[in-house]
């Protein structure tokens, strides 16, 4: 195991080769007219051993897609199916992104860097695989506000604008286009099970499985599981223990996803490819973020049924190799398990130490209350109340008054407001760029963000996994 303190070597390792036959198309990238770079996370290319790149260099590999050493030899553009907005599409794939490479990180993880906006692909159907640079922006914005609140997401890892004029339907057009690449734990989506599934690939499947648990493995499930050793059933268990997690951090993060199809949905519990998303800006169970989900389907407080819904969907393309019965008590699981995530992350961003569930319950319904009733902004609910300070009443008073503050010594804690990311500023630091080329709103807010994931700290560990 790698010493934490140690540079991180570059360790290629293109696993998904013994998959690759029928898991995906090689494809090319787009011939941009130009290549800009606009983006580099030397963080995250840091932890796996890229940060030494030249800007030369970045821009070969991630503006024209040059191959890494001693890794795919050709993008893959990966085949899956999905339920969109509950409606069951076979003619989905990567339409506009493909997997450009896989290595290990200090941690010996598998990591993918994946695409958005590099091209057309099989998958394409009339679209033009392209991506603006504004919801390259957005895409920064959104994963670098998640990781400061403890929330499993994809790095955006590179954003090179191309040179192209791009017209959309949704936003003023023509507009700047780019291409993203994200540093993401896989790109196993409930959808490849789907597809395999609808194929009645039973062989494909039972590689996938394999795949999954020994590049993602997780604790085994509990003692009184049934068919506990069948690996179809230990994957299911494990998908349910991340998308609780994840469906728990969305809720107490105040985020709002909005495209919570299954093919949006990743093994590893990781959240990624940022869309419509917003953070609310009072706490509203029915706030969405998609203009286009008109029946309130991925609704900030449906977000947790939407994330059960689709392990439901992955449980039913796992009876290719696994008993209905255990599948429905691994996902039956989802429930318990998420009502502790919350209470966890919940006093996590409040900052005071846990009391046990059934206190730090009340204490999740105080808070929702007092939000509900003063129409807080919640991140500023959540800063105002840190470590039990601010002026809390009536329940929420009473609630907190056991808890134990965290000891917070970070200077953060001590500014006059909360970092935030709502819609109006959002608008804003894309405006600067539009209209002035001015990049330095968005890197001033990105090292503001950091700055609170470091205030905040890791999030807990999902239970049993500390």
């Amino acid at each position: 195991m790698q010493h934490p303190d140690d540079p991180v070597t570059y360790r290629p390792d293109p696993a998904i080769l013994s998959l690759a036959e029928w898991l995906g198309d090689p494809v090319a990238a787009a011939d941009f007219p130009e290549t800009r770079l606009r983006y580099r996370n030397d963080a995250a290319a840091a932890s796996v051993g890229l940060a030494g790149l030249s800007d030369d260099a970045w821009l070969a590999h991630f503006g024209r897609f040059q191959p890494l050493e001693g890794n795919l030899a050709h993008p893959l553009a990966l085949r899956y199916h999905g339920h969109q907005f509950r409606v069951y599409n076979p003619e989905i794939g990567d339409g506009r992104g493909f997997l450009f490479a896989q290595m290990r990180d200090g941690a010996g993880r598998l990591m993918d860097l994946g695409t958005k906006g590099s091209g057309t692909t099989p998958w394409s159907r009339s679209g033009d695989g392209r991506l603006t640079l504004k919801g390259a922006v957005r895409e920064i914005l959104a994963t670098t506000m998640l990781e400061a609140l403890g929330v499993n997401t994809s790095k955006t890892f590179s954003v090179i604008e191309t040179g192209e004029n791009l017209w959309r339907n949704d936003e003023p057009s023509p507009t700047r286009s780019a291409v993203l690449v994200r540093l993401s734990h896989s790109h196993i989506r409930f959808g490849t099970f789907q597809r395999l599934l609808a194929l009645e690939a039973a062989d494909e499947m039972e590689a996938l499985i394999d795949y999954c648990l020994d590049h993602f493995p997780a604790p085994p499930p509990p003692e009184d599981a049934p068919d506990r050793d069948n690996p179809a059933i230990r994957l299911m268990h494990a998908v349910v223990e991340r998308m609780a997690d994840l469906a728990a951090s969305y809720m107490v993060a105040g985020f709002v996803h909005g495209v919570l199809n299954t093919d949006n949905m990743n093994v590893t519990g990781e959240s990624f490819d940022y869309g419509p998303w917003r953070w609310l800006p009072e706490w509203e169970p029915g706030f969405t973020a998609a203009y286009f989900d008109h029946a309130g389907l991925y609704a900030f407080g449906r977000q947790p049924e939407a994330l059960h819904w689709n392990c439901g969907q992955l449980a039913v393309a796992l009876r290719l190799h696994a008993d209905t019965a255990p599948l429905v008590a691994a996902l039956e699981r989802f429930g318990p398990l998420y009502m502790e995530a919350v209470a966890r992350r919940w006093c996590w961003r409040l900052g005071v130490e846990s009391r046990g569930l059934e206190a730090d319950t009340q204490l999740v319904a105080a808070c929702e209350a007092a939000m509900r009733e003063s129409r807080a902004q919640p991140d500023a609910f959540f800063f105002a109340h840190r470590g039990g300070r601010g002026a809390p009443q009536g329940a929420f008073a009473e609630a907190l008054a056991d808890y134990t503050p965290v000891a917070d010594t970070h200077p953060y804690w001590s500014d006059p407001a909360p970092q935030s990311m709502l819609i109006d500023e959002v608008e804003s630091i894309w405006a600067a760029i539009d209209e002035g080329d001015d990049w330095g709103p968005l890197h001033a807010k990105l090292a503001m963000l950091r700055r609170m994931g470091e205030a905040h700290g890791p999030p807990p560990p999902p239970a049993g996994h500390a």
